[in-house]
């Protein structure tokens, strides 16, 4: 038996109507007829004055009834624009705690969903959630610790976190095509949304499991559907589309907004066209001229659809359909596909040929822009959209079957937060580790039992009509039993070598003043030691050297110049390398200190290699001995100072040469002592074996003689 279908793509431009045949499986049109409306009574998708679209429908309605007879049922479809598109995050905190069940990752992506539901209805003055249907929603990705991960079983870390893409209809959308429809006298007889309808044509089910995404580039918008994994995933739009590049022609070439569309449509079709501007200049425009003219625009419109892409995919899909009047547009394909860095060849223009179950027609134009209305046709009769009602804790709720629904899509429509239905965590101890207060979070809470029809299922779980859910809290948890050495992680003791001796460095623990094993069981409220001992630093304490450390340079200024005194400054060797007081060592190191001193004036003038005396050697009666004057004045402030004088860091000090006086015969006896009281007679001075006198100049070799006559 033939069966008709009256079908009606209400646009924001113009409302189509079309009839469609169906012999068996195959389906062919009969009558099509479109009315642009009158006023803008449409927008973005949605019904604005309802009594203006109801009279347009009325006009399509009659004109269709006029060789077709009465209609009375009609499909029609929900624009894939009207779909709320709202990015969401949810997090749970895991205490270092794993995840070990994908169960608990469902039931934060789901409160993630509950977020961007809630967030929509604070839009609202109701703040009613239960205005929207969720009808798909993708994970953008999880992170751990604000790093992203690509899965969070068994990875341990402080929060865990989703970041979701979800979809929702305003039931407002539903309502008005309702009320438009009654109006113009007609029963609504199935429902769909266009994307759907179009991905129903041209994408089979047995094709969903693959990644495509389908875009309706219309006049105003564009609309975008993704499937994977058997299912539509996600719905967007964007506000940009054909209109875009025919107001780029119009100003371009001076051409009103019709003629600009005829242009474009022509220049698609024919290769180039003839036009007259507003000034009356006649230009034939080729498609080369037309695609370098507008490429600027061609390059917005696919950035704007390739952002929307990604944002509802997270990625490149596999391949990319296009349909719609806008596909027409010059070169889209090919920026697309380079935009989104796939193969020429897997961004394609799909028109009504590509719809299988389909019979040839002449009566309909044969391009992209008719695969819409037909999809609607098909789609809404052979997949029309139903209410489902599900005993959800024994309340009633009713959801819109646009995909296949699960518990998880129960849970969300009926506002129920999962994360409140967890059992408690169990009492966190709270400790003080060297000062620092540490939190022990007791066991993580159950997650909550849910029971289908009186068995365990879980959120992925498929519902269908008159099913009964209940959602049980889940155990709490226990308090934490911890051990140090689970606290505190592994903490070995090591041996090195100071000054040739071995020291055996290790670690205590101690625990409200006692030391403790390593096995000992935390308590709330304990206060924890950890004394460990990695640097220099930290051995020199735990060894307790008394050696003095001085690490800082030892620097003084000698007539405006910086010297480092050596010996004023501690060295350290580690494995006979120069080091410094925070070296960290590790196991069987050989440390080696050198001891700083209390500089003096004598310190500093060996390092400048300077005398402070001028020294002769000489023999006096046989004896050697060793006479000196100082040659060399140290000041600082004015104040002379000693060879003995201790200097401080950072002193601003003065050398200057004296003048040189020979040494004299008399001044040896300020070396030598002479016993006087058996003297008896005179005395004869020899320099060298030669009478001298007492003031008779000597030098470095000389030999001095006094002897006594008598």
């Amino acid at each position: 038996m033939d069966e008709r279908i009256f079908a009606l793509d209400i646009g924001t431009r113009s409302v189509t109507g079309i009839l469609l045949e169906k012999q068996n499986n195959t389906f062919s049109v009969i009558d099509y007829f479109t009315k642009e409306h009158k006023e803008r009574s449409m927008r973005d998708g949605q019904i604005h004055n309802v009594i203006e679209v109801a009279n347009v429908i009325k006009e399509v309605k009659d004109t269709l009834e006029q060789s077709n007879g009465i209609l009375t049922n009609v499909c029609v479809a929900a624009a894939g624009r009207s779909l709320k598109t709202v990015q969401s995050r949810a997090t749970i905190s895991l205490n270092q705690q794993p995840i070990t069940e994908n169960e608990t990752i469902k039931h934060l992506e789901l409160s993630a969903v509950q977020a961007a539901q809630i967030n929509l209805a604070t839009q609202e003055k109701e703040n009613d959630y239960t205005n929207y249907y969720c009808v798909g929603y993708s994970v953008l990705h999880y992170t751990l610790d604000g790093e992203q991960i690509g899965s969070l079983i068994d990875q341990s870390g402080d929060q865990a976190a989703v970041e979701i893409i979800a979809t929702f209809l305003p039931k407002i959308v539903v309502e008005s095509l309702l009320a438009a429809l009654n109006r113009a006298g007609l029963e609504m007889d199935a429902l769909t949304l266009e994307p759907i309808a179009a991905i129903d044509v041209l994408i089979p089910e047995s094709m969903r499991r693959l990644n495509v995404a389908l875009v309706d580039i219309g006049a105003g918008t564009s609309d975008i559907a993704i499937t994977d994994k058997g299912t539509v995933v996600a719905y967007g739009m964007v506000p940009i589309a054909g209109d875009e590049i025919t107001e780029a022609i119009s100003d371009q070439y001076l051409l009103d907004f019709p003629t600009a569309e005829n242009t474009k449509r022509n220049i698609v079709n024919e290769g180039n066209s003839t036009v007259k501007d507003i000034l009356g200049f006649k230009t034939t425009i080729s498609y080369e001229m037309l695609v370098s003219d507008i490429t600027e625009n061609v390059e917005r419109l696919a950035d704007a659809i390739t952002e929307e892409i990604l944002q509802l995919n997270s990625k490149p899909p596999k391949a990319i359909m296009l349909v719609g009047g806008g596909s027409l547009t010059p070169e889209i394909t090919t920026v697309l596909a380079k935009k989104l860095q796939l193969p020429a060849n897997r961004v394609a223009v799909r028109d009504i040929s590509a719809i299988q179950n389909l019979s040839k027609t002449e009566q309909l134009q044969p391009g992209p822009e008719s695969v819409t209305p037909i999809g609607i046709a098909i789609a809404a009769k052979e997949n029309p959209v139903h209410y489902v009602s599900v005993s959800v804790n024994n309340k009633a709720i009713r959801m819109f079957e646009m995909k296949q629904l699960t518990i998880g899509d129960c849970l969300v429509q009926a506002g129920i937060d999962v994360k409140k239905l967890y059992g408690k965590p169990g009492i966190a101890s709270i400790v003080l580790v060297n000062g620092k207060e540490i939190t022990l979070p007791g066991e993580l809470g159950g997650a909550p039992a849910i029971l289908l029809n009186d068995k365990t299922a879980s959120v992925e779980d498929v519902i269908e009509n008159s099913d009964k859910l209940l959602i049980n809290k889940g155990n709490d948890g226990s308090s934490p039993k911890v051990t140090l050495e689970q606290l505190m992680g592994e903490v070995p003791s090591y041996s090195l070598y100071f000054n040739k001796k071995t020291y055996e460095i290790k670690t205590s623990f101690y625990v409200n003043g006692k030391l403790q094993p390593s096995d000992y069981i935390v308590q709330d409220k304990d206060e924890i030691v950890l004394k460990q001992h990695k640097t220099v630093s930290d051995f020199l304490e735990y060894a307790s050297t008394d050696t003095l450390l001085r690490t800082n340079p030892f620097l003084v200024y000698v007539d405006n110049k910086e010297v480092t005194l050596e010996n004023g400054e501690s060295h350290i060797y580690v494995n006979n390398k120069k080091s410094d007081i925070n070296k960290v060592l590790k196991e069987n190191d050989h440390i080696t200190i050198t001891t700083a001193v209390d500089p003096v004036v004598q310190d500093l003038l060996v390092q400048l290699d300077k005398e402070y005396y001028y020294k002769v050697q000489i023999s006096f009666n046989g004896e050697p001995i060793t006479m000196y004057k100082q040659q060399l004045t140290i000041t600082k402030n004015q104040l002379e100072l000693k060879i003995n004088t201790p200097l401080e860091a950072n002193d601003h000090l003065k050398i200057a040469k004296r003048t040189h006086e020979p040494f004299i015969f008399q001044d040896v006896f300020r070396y030598v002592d002479i016993d006087l009281s058996n003297v008896k007679g005179n005395f004869e001075l020899y320099k060298n074996k030669q009478p001298t006198t007492f003031f008779e100049e000597v030098q470095h070799g000389d030999e001095l003689e006094i002897k006594w006559n008598g």
